[in-house]
């Protein structure tokens, strides 16, 4: 039996399909059947149902699944421990949304590039759901979401933490001074959104859809960056993550307007899944962002 060969089958477990799995790791279709057929033989018994160009687990595929994934971890364990003392070089690949990358992840890369020069960093943006099957494919180290909180039995969480969603203007808009403003006072304004996939716009949506009404925004964009310009010319106001705007209020160049009868969060969330190894490059970026939250 060799590490390959369970590499080749947890993967193939996972996409429920040997042509995936050959993709995923780089194999041909064959390769990954012969890998199969011999884990097979070695093991006497049948590990997968073959159903057309789809594959599942049989009951003896399951508890062997178990087996294979705490033998890797423990491959990998071994070689972490075993390279402690030497310099991070292995690449890491996170997946994370536009409005937090452009925002956190500036600082973040430069510390972590200037501590481990040698880690070639891949960032991958996309929605929370798309990241999450990315994560259970094994296609990404570590995810970092904003979403509502989210849990399940197969990822590890290590961080937590709520983000208000704020509707921001110009310092020059006329209801900065207000307080105690209603939805319905700014309602009719332009706003600068981003696209309905998000889900603090979707929560917002919602929010709005309960009280039978709708915002109609003069311009939906998936560009964070983009909206902060337009909404600092003055020209509209928008709904964003406090994190998003946070040094542009600091800098007196928007502010956040008192909205006082709707309050919306999110939690910036970081996960891996179970049956990953938790590199030294995974916990040093987990540690730095750690570091940031204080």
């Amino acid at each position: 039996m060799e590490i390959r060969q369970l590499q080749t089958f947890i993967q193939a477990a996972r996409f429920e399909s040997f042509s995936k799995a050959a993709e995923m790791l780089g194999y041909s279709q064959s390769a990954v059947t012969v890998q199969i057929r011999l884990l097979e033989e070695e093991l006497c018994c049948r590990l997968f149902d073959r159903m057309g160009r789809t594959v599942s687990l049989t009951v003896q595929g399951e508890r062997f699944l178990e087996h294979a994934n705490q033998i890797l971890y423990e491959v990998n364990r071994t070689v972490n421990d075993m390279s402690a003392d030497q310099e991070l070089r292995n690449p890491l690949h996170i997946g994370t949304i536009e409005s937090l990358c452009s925002a956190k992840f500036p600082g973040l890369l430069n510390r972590f590039h200037g501590k481990y020069p040698r880690v070639n960093m891949r960032i991958t943006l996309d929605s929370p759901e798309k990241l999450i099957r990315m994560m259970e494919h094994n296609e990404l180290d570590l995810i970092y979401i904003l979403d509502t909180p989210r849990w399940n039995k197969d990822w590890i969480k290590v961080l937590e933490a709520a983000e208000p969603i704020v509707f921001v203007s110009s310092v020059n808009s006329e209801f900065v001074a207000g307080k105690d403003l209603k939805l319905q006072d700014i309602l009719g304004e332009p706003f600068f959104l981003t696209e309905k996939n998000a889900n603090y716009r979707q929560a917002l949506d919602q929010h709005l859809a309960l009280e039978a009404r709708a915002l109609k925004p003069v311009l939906e964009i998936s560009d964070t960056e983009f909206i902060i310009k337009m909404v600092e010319r003055n020209d509209g106001l928008s709904f964003l993550p406090y994190f998003a705007v946070e040094k542009f209020i600091a800098q007196n160049q928007l502010a956040v307007l008192d909205v006082t009868d709707i309050n919306i969060s999110m939690y910036r969330q970081i996960f891996y899944h179970r049956n990953k190894f938790c590199t030294r490059e995974m916990e040093e970026f987990i540690r730095l962002v750690k570091e940031f939250e204080k």
